[in-house]
């Protein structure tokens, strides 16, 4: 596995082989048992809420989570293959589909085109599925336009604190644009198109033109970035992977889906990919096409962008500190241990400073800040 430590204010990768000696599966196995089975759901607070305003993520949509509770049947959903995806197929009565079809109809035209309701008339409903395993449960809604019978889903999901924190870093810090909306409780969140994780890797990984040394960097860079923003929990069901044609190569990216685990568990080896076991197949590949030198300027690279982003997010990211530090999104146990690691880790005492969850994503974001400075030198 690629491990860092910090040695004159600059990353550095850790023994002659790719692998730890001191991180073996074994020992992955163990940290991974560490994650909470279920986690806290947090209401949105008063400055979170502020922040959400003052940036138009918050607008009054037709309906609300617990509307689409009110189902009156579901069955299981199969995929082409027959096989069970763990999601249901639910289904209401005459008089609520009609109010909710129509509401969630309205809700998408507000999530994508800023509430031009003239499209709805080409638009209909053909499903709405419920994830029976998630911490949450939400709602997976299908919408097709009749026109051309092409389809897109959206999702509505019970509005969680630590969702949103990572949805807006995801924003802020990422290459990608994160479309996401919410009215009180509820929380309206765009499809982010990809290959599943999981199932890229079983029926991808083998073809033929298959770019080894692109996804190779692409996962090294995913991994720097899960642990800068502390992103936890991101096994191969937890992101997608895009394959942008290039010439004769595929250009590969991989998209977080899943945003529950923000700066939420305690223990640092949650927030970095490389230490799941799901992610074997992928690690495997950076360790045959990568040296050390590769891993490490591609490090670099990642921070470097992230940083830049901040720079040129400066206003953003501070209303999204303001409100952070002042919120409560993981029990303190969590808070704990997690700056104890960090502060160990990086060999840092302004993390034993932290309070709160907030500090430690707001400390470790100025470390990079601080870093790429003293790297420019």
């Amino acid at each position: 596995m690629f491990i860092r430590q910090l040695e004159t204010s600059t990353w550095q990768l850790v023994a002659s082989s790719y692998f730890s000696v001191s991180c073996s599966r074994s020992r992955i196995q163990i940290e991974m048992s560490e994650i909470s089975k279920k986690k806290i759901v947090y209401k949105i607070g008063k400055p979170l809420r502020k922040y959400l305003a003052q940036f138009d993520r918050e607008q009054k949509v037709p309906l609300s989570y617990s509307d689409l509770t009110r189902f009156t049947s579901r069955i299981s959903l199969k995929d082409r293959f027959g096989k069970d995806t763990l999601w249901d197929s639910v289904y209401y009565s005459n008089a609520d589909m009609i109010d909710i079809y129509d509401g969630l109809k309205k809700i998408y035209a507000i999530l994508k085109i800023g509430g031009d309701l003239s499209v709805t008339e080409h638009l209909f409903i053909d499903r709405i599925d419920l994830c029976v395993y998630g911490n949450t449960k939400p709602f997976r809604v299908r919408v097709v336009n009749r026109i051309n019978d092409n389809y897109d889903y959206f999702y509505v999901k019970v509005a969680d604190a630590s969702r949103v924190y990572g949805l807006e870093l995801e924003h802020i810090l990422s290459p990608n644009n994160i479309s996401y909306l919410i009215d009180g409780d509820t929380l309206i969140e765009d499809h982010i198109v990809g290959i599943p994780g999981d199932m890229f890797i079983k029926q991808y990984l083998q073809l033929m033109n298959l770019n080894k040394i692109r996804l190779a960097k692409e996962f090294v860079k995913f991994n720097e970035r899960c642990f800068i923003r502390l992103l936890g929990d991101m096994h191969s069901s937890n992101y997608v992977i895009e394959m942008t044609p290039d010439f004769e190569e595929f250009h590969y990216r991989i998209r977080a889906i899943d945003f529950d685990q923000q700066c939420y568990e305690g223990a640092k080896w949650v927030y970095l990919p490389q230490f799941f076991k799901q992610n074997n197949a992928l690690i495997d590949i950076v360790r045959e096409v990568l040296s050390e030198e590769s891993i490490q300027q591609y490090q670099f690279e990642e921070r470097a962008m992230m940083a830049s982003r901040l720079r040129a997010n400066k206003y953003r990211i501070k209303g999204l500190w303001d409100a952070v530090i002042r919120d409560t999104i993981a029990p303190q146990a969590h808070v704990e241990k997690l700056r104890n690691e960090l502060a160990k880790y990086y060999n840092d005492p302004d993390f034993l400073k932290c309070r709160q969850m907030g500090a430690i994503i707001r400390t470790s974001l100025y470390r990079l800040l601080k870093d790429t400075r003293v790297r420019k030198k």
